[in-house]
């Protein structure tokens, strides 16, 4: 440290117009060590504050739409959007979940709870298309782009490039693999607009995805409660926004998904006639999605003064799971 001080020291001597060190035969004057310091502390103190501002970015565009360069005619547009969300995230955006203490975005909580929950919805729905909607009947043979990319968005989002728990070597990042888990997606979506993948459109794998997907939004659902009923600190809960982003970052992937999955399955939507059930809960789900309090408080149920944004996004969860239950029905009759 010493040294590195020293250094610095010696880079801002007083010098003169033709870069002498000494002025008019006097003794070369220094920087003080204070200033140097001093310098050094108001840039770690800026450091971190500064840039986590600019890094913090939470995409909750409930509105936002397939880019171009992913819509794939004859192709699905679920897969398009998984596809999108990915690159958004992992390229984009950039993923801070996996940051190390050396980049401010290390110390983001709501936004890689967000990325890590949005994720985790991409992953479960890779799942469902491998074991259901991209091949015939449960008995054939699984898609082998799918099936890569169940394997690569499963990764832990939180491994950077060096996992000193588990090797001292590099590895790959969790971003890497996503964008690899994204690149197969979009291999499966182009040989399905060839005619060489399936994507079957069939009632009952529409139903197989609900149910699912429904388990999940259970979990979510006793996470809220848990939280909830552990602490009622109000505005200074501060594990409560950790719960709420991780929960909005699954519902929202969930409702994109879900959203273009209605296009991909419009013709069984208008033939069960359900046109109107399944409106009904993607405006419930939108909803729940869209919730974006300036700070997350756990107040009382029953407070006064203080809300609390957990029940308040478990109301909305548990009207998804209901009406969710609801479409599966009337797609069974």
């Amino acid at each position: 440290m010493r040294d590195l001080l020293e250094r610095l020291r010696a880079k801002f001597r007083w010098r003169n117009a033709s870069g002498e060190a000494d002025l008019g035969g006097q003794p070369e004057r220094r920087v003080p060590w204070k200033t140097i310091v001093g310098v050094l502390v108001l840039f770690l103190l800026l450091y971190y504050p500064v840039g986590m501002m600019l890094a913090h970015q939470v995409n909750d565009d409930v509105d936002y739409q397939i880019p171009a360069e992913y819509q794939v005619e004859g192709g699905s547009r679920a897969v398009s959007m998984a596809a999108a969300l990915i690159d958004r995230e992992a390229t984009k955006t950039k993923w801070v979940a996996n940051s190390p203490i050396i980049f401010p975005s290390s110390l983001l909580d709501n936004m890689p709870n967000f990325q890590m929950g949005l994720m985790y919805a991409m992953s479960r729905f890779a799942i469902s298309m491998t074991d259901v909607l991209g091949r015939t009947r449960g008995s054939s043979q699984a898609d082998p782009d799918l099936d890569r990319a169940v394997g690569l968005l499963k990764y832990d989002g939180t491994i950077w490039i060096w996992e000193p728990r588990t090797s001292l070597m590099p590895t790959a990042s969790a971003e890497r693999q996503y964008v690899a888990g994204e690149k197969a997606l979009v291999a499966f979506n182009k040989r399905l607009a060839d005619g060489k993948a399936i994507f079957d459109r069939r009632a009952d794998n529409l139903i197989t995805f609900i149910w699912q997907i429904e388990p999940d939004l259970g979990n979510l659902s006793g996470a809220l409660d848990a939280r909830a009923m552990e602490s009622n600190a109000g505005w200074f809960d501060f594990r409560a926004d950790d719960v709420f982003y991780a929960t909005k970052g699954r519902l929202y992937g969930y409702y994109m998904l879900l959203r273009e999955l209605g296009v991909d399955f419009e013709g069984v939507l208008k033939e069960r006639n359900v046109t109107n059930a399944w409106p009904q809960m993607l405006k419930s789900l939108y909803t729940a999605a869209a919730m974006d309090p300036l700070i997350v408080a756990n107040g009382a149920s029953d407070g006064f003064l203080v809300p609390s944004h957990l029940a308040a996004q478990g109301f909305y969860l548990l009207r998804v799971r209901t009406q969710l239950r609801e479409v599966a029905d009337i797609l069974q009759k």
